[in-house]
């Protein structure tokens, strides 16, 4: 009797220890169009790897407004919670899935509901604005290793251990 009742302690811990853990591992979807898994919870931590708008990877844990991922590649690290949803992003045409020519800038907008034919409306109903900055802006690139550099001889020590 005893040992039969050692069983299913044993088997329900067993259970609770893997449920808790199911709950907590969770799949999402990127919802940017270029985001990076970082080596901290912080803009400034070291890029492990890329990921891409409608990229699946498993949520470990949450600290803050940062959330530990894991991609199906195996690069694990920290991805501002912002950059995820919980829908699962598929393309399909039909019953199966497809591969499309539009750029993963193009995805992330349309799955925010915006596009061309929005921009261009919103541009003719606020004349008065001009865009040429912000168009300027967005074809900025900053290499990654070049803010590093520029953060250590700054000697910015981000919270968080953000630049490790």
């Amino acid at each position: 009797m005893r040992r039969r009742l050692k069983c299913c302690v044993s088997l329900l811990l067993f259970l609770c220890a893997t449920s808790a853990f199911a709950a907590r591992a969770r799949e999402m979807s990127i919802q940017v169009r270029n985001g990076q898994i970082r080596s901290t919870p912080s803009f400034l931590g070291q890029i492990v790897a890329p990921v891409e708008y409608g990229d699946r990877v498993t949520v470990l844990s949450e600290q803050g407004a940062w959330s530990k991922v894991a991609s199906p590649e195996g690069a694990e690290g920290w991805i501002h919670t912002s950059a995820l949803t919980k829908k699962k992003i598929v393309l399909r045409a039909g019953d199966e899935d497809v591969s499309t020519g539009a750029s993963s800038d193009e995805l992330a907008l349309a799955g925010k509901g915006f596009n061309s034919d929005v921009e261009a409306q919103f541009k003719a109903e606020n004349k008065d604005i001009d865009f040429t900055w912000v168009d300027t802006m967005e074809t900025w690139v900053v290499d990654p290793q070049e803010m590093q550099r520029f953060l250590n001889e700054g000697g910015v020590v981000p919270p968080m251990g953000g630049a490790q």
